[in-house]
């Protein structure tokens, strides 16, 4: 998505509608940073002081982290997700494994009765980019394919509200993934994910909801 020159600098909504779609729409993803306040002065057209304060407006909001002499980083994708990431980024590790559990084994459960076949096709790719994220040894790589594969496994259980708040939850529960996973890609901390497709693919709920919840704090084990 281009950025396309403004026509008017007043402490612009119009500025801060465009930085949000940048972020919404992908194009600025969670962790990334984004152009840097003359890069946004050039390509939008406006004044800095414009800028500064719409880029001010969505760190109020908890869409970006502005860090002095780094830059600023994209931290959720909508303003709920922002406010969910303050609000629970210190809740206790064992609390948010619970909350995983019951949102992934609940998604898993209804993905095996609702799933279709290009929804097994995607769940196939996302768990062929998770291996290989294994076993190309980057943990953030890792981390990243990992929470794919359980986002396509609740875009397949075909319930919006669960993946509105799967999705508004995502930075909880990533920065609990990456606790859970650690700071190295060990051997015995593999956990294979095989058994949640195999069960969804199987149409067995019961099965597909066991074995999401098996997977939840395992590599640490």
């Amino acid at each position: 998505m281009a950025l396309s020159t403004t026509r008017r600098t007043p402490l612009s909504d119009q500025v801060i509608a465009q930085l949000r779609a940048q972020i919404t729409s992908g194009e600025w993803p969670v962790g990334s940073r984004i152009p840097t306040e003359a890069e946004l002065v050039d390509q939008l057209g406006v004044a800095r002081n414009t800028i500064r304060e719409a880029v001010r407006a969505l760190a109020h909001n908890g869409l970006v982290d502005i860090r002095q002499g780094s830059g600023t980083y994209v931290l959720a994708t909508s303003e709920l997700a922002g406010v969910m990431h303050r609000r629970f980024a210190d809740a206790d590790r064992s609390q948010v494994a619970e909350l995983r559990a019951t949102l992934e084994t609940s998604a898993a459960g209804f993905a095996a009765t609702r799933r279709t076949a290009r929804d097994l096709e995607l769940l196939d790719a996302a768990l062929a980019r998770r291996d290989a994220a294994w076993h190309a040894g980057v943990p953030e790589d890792f981390i990243q394919a990992d929470a794919a594969f359980h986002h396509a496994v609740v875009a397949a259980a075909h319930n919006d509200v669960l993946a509105a708040i799967y999705a508004d939850l995502g930075e909880v529960l990533l920065a609990h993934l990456r606790h859970d996973v650690g700071p190295d890609l060990l051997p015995h901390r593999w956990v294979s994910h095989s058994d949640i497709l195999d069960a969804i693919r199987s149409g067995d709920a019961k099965k597909a909801a066991e074995a999401a919840g098996r997977a939840i704090g395992r590599c640490k084990s």
